[in-house]
């Protein structure tokens, strides 16, 4: 049976981590923070020898099983004790997944079993990892995702665990503050214009967020690879099948707020799929479809998607080797504002989100 010691690091978080020495203290203490929850849980690794365990883009994911013997308890989901353990990098993101997981309760989310938030160490119930939205054509994808936001919109109680999320109003005013210095900084990498639209979105959802009262919980990245089928979970107990049913996301990266913020990843993903005809056209339909589906307000979703695109060209633009990721970014932003840029590279060869640049 492999040991903890032995479990291999996938390359991509090598690659991440590895620059930096928080990153590098991280990846070292990988093997102790498996065994610490191995003992914790009373599980036993799941890996077969050479396989690479599976990772999200800050985490490393293991699966395992219920040791022979143990008492019934917090690892005891699916058959014989299947599960993964997730052990993420400290980050702020992570702090607030699983008061997220808690309040979904497995109802259209993956189901969690147990957590330590001091080793970032989450137990959860094992889905499919080979079988994700993303391989389902798009026009099956738009009932399931849209069935799974009305599941997972929760409107906040006041309870304690809802303290744990950041408010897509208060992002937006750090956006107020933030993008038009980091786009003058970085030598204005697009045009004024579509900076303006952005700051637009900014100010005009900012505000009427703070005063809306729409709030819900909101995972804002639930893209197609973020929606994992669950085994053996084809239908509901009772009752006629619906769409969502089989289907659960990961990785929520939890906020409060309208829940049109969740559209946009859809939007930057799975760009060459778009009609080749008029793919413009296209993207604005696949905002409708996803928003109309889920009981969205189609143009709040198209403006929210603005925003996060153009801060995420910023981002793009302060990283050596990622302008295949620039050029996607303000492809969908400007065509979501109305004005696609004619410089950039034909929509169809744009790379997909982690295809660009490490």
């Amino acid at each position: 049976m492999i040991q903890p010691a032995d479990v291999p690091i996938p390359p991509e978080l090598s690659r991440r981590y590895g620059a930096s020495a928080s990153g590098r203290d991280w990846l070292a203490s990988l093997p102790r923070l498996i065994q610490q929850s191995l003992d914790r849980w009373q599980l036993e690794l799941e890996l077969a020898t050479g396989a690479l365990p599976w990772n999200g883009h800050g985490a490393i994911v293991v699966p395992v099983r219920r040791r022979t013997g143990a008492p019934a308890g917090v690892a005891a989901e699916g058959a014989a004790g299947a599960a993964v353990l997730k052990i993420a990098y400290p980050h702020d993101e992570a702090l607030a997944e699983p008061q997220a997981l808690v309040l979904w309760k497995g109802d259209g989310a993956v189901r969690l079993l147990a957590h330590d938030a001091g080793a970032g160490a989450l137990l959860l119930e094992r889905l499919d990892p080979v079988r994700s939205l993303q391989d389902e054509p798009v026009d099956v994808a738009v009932p399931v995702w849209g069935e799974l936001v009305r599941r997972l919109s929760l409107v906040p109680d006041g309870g304690p665990a809802w303290r744990a999320f950041e408010h897509v109003a208060a992002r937006a005013e750090q956006w107020s503050d933030e993008l038009p210095a980091t786009w003058d900084l970085l030598g204005r990498p697009f045009p004024r214009w579509l900076l303006e639209a952005a700051l637009e979105v900014c100010q005009t959802r900012g505000a009427v967020g703070r005063r809306s009262g729409r709030d819900v919980l909101v995972h804002t990245d639930l893209h197609y690879v973020n929606i994992l089928a669950r085994p053996g979970r084809g239908g509901p107990e009772r009752g006629a099948p619906k769409p969502a049913d089989g289907w659960a996301a990961i990785d929520p990266q939890p906020m409060i707020g309208e829940a049109e913020f969740a559209v946009a990843p859809l939007l930057w993903n799975r760009i060459p799929e778009l009609p080749r005809a008029d793919p413009e056209q296209g993207l604005l339909e696949r905002c409708r479809d996803f928003s109309l589906a889920a009981g969205l307000d189609a143009d709040v979703a198209r403006q929210w998607a603005l925003a996060r695109e153009v801060d995420n060209a910023l981002r793009y633009a302060a990283k050596p080797g990622h302008e295949g990721d620039l050029a996607r970014s303000l492809w969908v932003a400007s065509t979501l504002a109305g004005r696609t840029l004619p410089e950039l590279p034909a929509p169809h060869g744009l790379p997909a989100p982690g295809d660009a640049g490490s």
